[in-house]
């Protein structure tokens, strides 16, 4: 009698145990977006803090000369995290011995590299004609140097969703930094300043992670558990490594064909812009892939959950962006004084396309969570010797037409990812229209706020939903 009540009651046990584990990734899902909208905000808050009083301290030359250098900092942290961070989390089941070979891998990376960079700053020096950048080449790569001891234990704090760990690890190491960036620009030490600000914030985020996360290498040094990694990682690394050309070509492109104060202009409005964006892609980015990868299985449901991120992403990234694109002007006069007024146009447009960047970076975080790192890596490859071809085309007919045609690419290739979405997940481009158009009206008014008449007295606000407002959005 007993064992029929039993498996009579068995498809009731499997429905409670399937709505047990959807209620779990429910509330993993809303507290870490919570926990990545709440660091993600106090972060660019610090940042715009701290970046106000350092802006106004140093001249557009210091901007431009640390922009410079940016690429090859970039280039050289992708290569010695190698993408591991990704494979790690995409492990069905992990080892200690996966993170130890992940460790010494990255540190050695991490030595090799920066010696190397450290004998080619003078010939990067050349390349910009800019002599003064040898020295600061050699300090400033110090920085991905420190970050090659981090990889792994970022890895075992993303792949454990620890975002409440990582927040505070995070603002304590902007709070460090920004004060010690502000202290040395208030004494005269021009650029100088900004690339300390850059090493101690990355010292002390490692420090952090390593209170944080209870993984601790040990001394044998054995890299054979990176095989099953080394295919599915070497496809990051190199869509990393053209992701970084892509966002900095620019940067690069200007500094080789322009002045300082030129290239100092538009790396003021991409920090700018990069404030506003990043709050929406590290929250998203800090809980997408895990999540995602974790329901690969089960094609309906990842497609469901993924079409609720992507309306929240869309709820938050539009009103926020092209809010912030109709301010500009008066944004950066206020904030950083009118030396920076070039920068603001810049900004501008910007921010219209990184409101489409969110989406394509939320695309992304499904294709390498269906383990499809090779569609990933092409995207990237083929959208950054695009970007490379037209800016060098472009480059003659000045900074705004460059940037123009910057913006047009990048929010054109929203619809390849679309492609691919298709193929994944039959996500047709009518759905996803359907989800990013949703609440017009709350957008169109959020948008027209700004441009609204307002007492120069008044200030601009940003408001950060609340946790409720991400449930009912995204789980």
């Amino acid at each position: 009698m007993y064992s029929y009540l039993f498996i009579g009651n068995l498809p009731q046990l499997r429905e409670e145990k399937k709505m047990s584990k959807e209620q779990s990734l429910k509330e993993k899902t809303a507290q870490g977006l919570f926990w990545g909208g709440f660091s993600n905000g106090a972060q660019q808050l610090l940042n715009l803090l701290f970046g106000i009083f350092i802006a106004r301290l140093l001249s557009r030359e210091d901007y431009g000369m640390v922009g410079m250098l940016s690429i090859f900092s970039l280039i050289a942290g992708s290569l010695q995290e190698s993408g591991f961070t990704a494979a790690l989390a995409n492990k069905k089941e992990i080892l200690h011995k996966d993170y130890n070979a992940v460790f010494w891998f990255s540190s050695l990376m991490g030595i090799g590299l920066y010696l190397l960079l450290f004998l080619c700053a003078p010939l990067i020096a050349d390349f910009y004609n800019t002599p003064a950048l040898t020295p600061l080449a050699r300090y400033s790569f110090l920085g991905f140097l420190i970050a090659s001891l981090n990889t792994a234990q970022s890895a075992y704090i993303f792949r454990n969703l620890m975002v409440k760990q990582k927040a505070i690890a995070t603002m304590s190491s902007l709070v460090i930094s920004g004060v010690t960036g502000v202290t040395m620009a208030f004494y005269g030490m021009a650029y100088w300043g900004i690339a300390t600000q850059s090493i101690v914030y990355i010292t002390s985020l490692t420090c952090f992670c390593w209170y944080f996360s209870p993984w601790r290498p040990s001394m044998q040094i054995n890299l054979r558990p990176l095989k099953g990694m080394i295919a599915f990682s070497c496809r990051l690394l190199i869509t990393n490594i053209f992701g970084h050309i892509n966002y900095n070509i620019l940067s690069v492109i200007l500094g080789k064909f322009y002045t300082e104060q030129e290239v100092g202009d538009f790396n003021q409005a991409n920090k700018w812009n990069y404030m506003g964006y990043s709050v929406i892609t590290g929250m998203i980015n800090g809980v997408a892939q895990p999540i995602l990868a974790s329901v690969a299985d089960d094609r309906e449901r990842q497609k469901r959950i993924f079409r609720k991120m992507l309306r929240f992403t869309a709820f938050v990234s539009f009103p926020t962006l092209f809010g912030l694109s109709l301010i500009t002007p008066e944004l950066i006069t206020i904030a950083i004084t009118s030396k920076w007024s070039a920068s603001a146009e810049i900004l501008r447009v910007l921010c219209i396309g990184s409101a489409f960047t969110t989406i394509s970076g939320l695309y992304s975080n499904l294709i390498i969570s269906k383990g499809k790192s090779n569609i990933f890596m092409w995207n990237t490859i083929v959208l950054g010797l695009i970007q490379i071809a037209v800016m060098l085309y472009c480059y003659p007919y000045g900074i705004p037409v460059m940037i123009k045609f910057y913006v047009i690419i990048n929010v054109s290739w929203l619809l390849v990812w679309q492609y691919f979405l298709w193929k994944e997940i039959r996500l047709s481009l009518f759905e996803m229209l359907k989800d990013i158009c949703r609440m017009p009206s709350l957008r169109q008014l959020l948008c027209l706020l700004p441009i609204m008449p307002r007492s120069r007295s008044q200030t601009y606000t940003y408001c950060v939903p609340p946790k409720s407002c991400w449930q009912q959005h995204c789980i």
